[in-house]
């Protein structure tokens, strides 16, 4: 029954469908047939090697000191929960009160908990975009750049920095540029500020756990952190700083690395609103990097051909588009080889030239008679702006304000500020989204709380089948509230979010904790039908009795998840609030059920001795009513 429950949690993950679903899919695959393989070798190899190593034991032999002392003090603990069982058992209303008030602790602490959808991974890399102002040239953004680059360069735990500039590759206009920073390794860098990894907050107070033994190199968001002041004191180009996305989830390419998209089919609404909500945004202490594709102050220069007068020298538009792309537009035209190399030929006129408006008029344009006419001749020229780039999204404008978070805020607690924000902002012809990582996290949520419902469901299913009985599986899943509170008061005191992979740690406790009320259950059930024994006798000697396997079981998974929850080694961000959740599910929901299921089994039991005697006297009623 144990086996049969616990893959029972992971099936309803291989019919989830998007992105969680293949995140999913192949740990559900595999969790299920470890579980499968692990109940046949019990079943199976596991009874002939006892046949062959297990003893009698030997009376007239003294065990070492090792075994007495831990035979000691397990007596002692059997001994006090044999005596505070029956203290539980006789105030049992008082005790089956207390799990009401957690499963309704439970559903609190399920809302106060902070939210995220992927923790962030040091992967040896930061990645930063800059942004200069619209009407910045070509060699001004190098120069501020390349200021950058100097900055970063100094610090002792950057390796290397590759950087770019200009409207190329996921550049997307020449005022923007990109930066590809590698860290040193773990073991070279320096020790972080922080003297342990792990953050607490309890009753409203943060600090952190000051230990000399967990120090630990210093990570890519603080290093991001040590970074940004620095970084912001060259005047006139802003950096948005990220380490890269252990998942990339869709999006567009912005600066920062979550995004929210408005989209209108009047451009003029987003003109006017755009950078309203985004002056609001950056005026909220959680976000940082916040900035908008909307650039509508893009320095533009006119050209406009008077055909008639070009038409008559027997001069095209074309002709026209060719010597200005030939004066700035840097093409190759031709290549010169030599013996031992060869060296392209870039046209283009002298750069103090590229800067001068008036330079225009100094460009000729040859007619079909061989004539040389002046570009000034047949053309105007006139200033003014407009947009540097035009998005859209389903045909439809869009505008996107992307942003960064500050630390120790959650991805949850944004996205609601950030909607409420805009609700009061905007008008209703302008439509809200989140994109990529945020758009998500969104969606995520009840896909995952009805992940658990689901799981929950089937583990009933399957007991009630066993059991043949759909009263004990109740009392079985008894012990679940005590595991998510458990869980979820562990990440706040930590003040670690609820995120994809701790939600995975509460779904591994629906499988894990189930196994106590199994162990007591089915021995207790044993004892009524063989033994006679009553309700109260049956679990009493069935608790006592279980109580070394219970622990074992219990210990063995909380050391299996220690080194998890401690967060050691490479990638240990991501794989941390999974252990943290298991291991203070376990030991919270250890220690309730031991006294709760008993509880439950006993008011189970006379629910149930009601509804035989309820069945008994329908059809005595019947009789009499006709």
């Amino acid at each position: 029954s144990m086996t049969l429950s616990l893959v029972a949690v992971f099936i309803p993950m291989l019919f989830m469908g998007g992105l969680l679903g293949r995140l999913f899919h192949e740990f559900a695959v595999t969790i299920a047939i470890a579980i499968l393989v692990s109940g046949f070798v019990s079943l199976s190899l596991t009874p002939m090697l006892c046949s062959r190593f297990v003893r009698l034991p030997d009376h007239d032999h003294r065990p070492n000191r090792f075994y007495r002392a831990c035979e000691s003090v397990l007596n002692f603990f059997l001994g006090f929960y044999a005596w505070s069982l029956k203290k539980v058992l006789k105030y049992h209303l008082l005790t089956l009160l207390s799990s009401g008030l957690i499963l309704v602790m439970t559903f609190y602490l399920a809302g106060a908990v902070t939210k995220g959808f992927i923790p962030t991974q040091d992967t040896g890399q930061i990645m930063a975009n800059t942004r200069a102002a619209q009407d910045i040239s070509f060699d001004d953004m190098l120069a501020k750049q390349q200021a950058l680059v100097e900055i970063i360069r100094k610090n002792p735990n950057i390796k290397a920095v590759n950087s770019t500039v200009g409207a190329a590759g996921p550049n997307a206009s020449t005022n923007s540029g990109r930066m590809n920073i590698r860290l040193k390794p773990l073991e070279e860098r320096e020790v972080s500020p922080s003297s342990s990894p792990f953050n607490f907050s309890l009753f409203g107070q943060t600090g952190r756990l000051s230990n000399p033994f967990t120090k630990h190199p210093i990570s890519s968001d603080e290093i991001i952190q040590e970074l940004r002041p620095k970084l912001g004191r060259i005047a006139g180009i802003k950096v948005a700083m990220q380490s890269p996305a252990a998942i990339p989830i869709g999006g567009q390419q912005t600066n920062a690395s979550l995004q929210f998209s408005l989209q209108s089919l009047d451009s003029q609404l987003l003109a006017k609103y755009v950078p309203i909500l985004e002056d609001k945004m950056k005026t909220l202490p959680g976000l940082q990097d916040v900035n908008s594709t909307l650039e509508l102050n893009n320095p533009r220069l006119q050209v406009n051909i008077d055909h008639n007068k070009a038409s008559s020298l027997g001069i095209t538009a074309t002709q026209i588009e060719s010597t200005l792309s030939a004066a700035y537009g840097s093409g190759q035209v031709s290549l010169i080889y030599t013996p031992t190399d060869q060296f392209q030929v870039i046209l283009e006129v002298l750069p103090q030239y590229q800067r001068d408006v008036n330079a225009l008029s100094s460009l000729y344009i040859a007619s079909k008679t061989g004539q040389q006419v002046p570009l000034n001749a047949i053309a105007t020229f006139s200033q003014d702006v407009g947009s540097l780039t035009v998005s859209h999204l389903g045909q439809i404008p869009v505008a996107t304000i992307s942003y960064n978070l500050a630390p120790g805020v959650s991805l949850g607690q944004a996205s609601s500020t950030i909607v409420a924000l805009a609700k009061e902002t905007l008008p209703a012809s302008i439509t809200t989204d989140f994109q990529g990582s945020a758009k998500a996290f969104k969606d995520s949520f009840s896909s995952l709380g009805l992940l658990l419902v689901l799981s929950i469901a089937i583990i009933y299913l399957i007991l009630g089948i066993l059991y043949e009985d759909f009263i004990h599986p109740l009392t079985i899943l008894s012990g679940l509230p005590s595991a998510g509170f458990g869980a979820l008061l562990t990440l706040l005191i930590f003040n670690v979010e609820l995120n994809v992979y701790s939600f995975i740690g509460i779904i591994l406790l629906v499988g894990i904790v189930k196994k106590n009320g199994i162990m007591m259950v089915d021995f207790a059930i044993e004892a009524q039908r063989k033994e006679g024994k009553s309700a109260y006798d049956a679990i009493y000697q069935a608790c006592l009795v279980r109580f070394r396997p219970i622990m074992m079981t219990t210990m063995a998974a909380l050391m299996g998840t220690l080194p998890i929850a401690l967060g050691m080694g490479a990638g240990s961000e991501a794989r941390r609030p999974l252990g943290i959740a298991v291991v203070g599910g376990l030991v919270f929901s250890q220690i309730l059920t031991l006294y709760l299921t008993p509880v439950v089994f006993i008011y189970m039991e006379s629910w149930r001795k009601s509804l035989i005697r309820f069945n008994f006297n329908i059809p005595r009623l019947k009789k009499n009513l006709s």
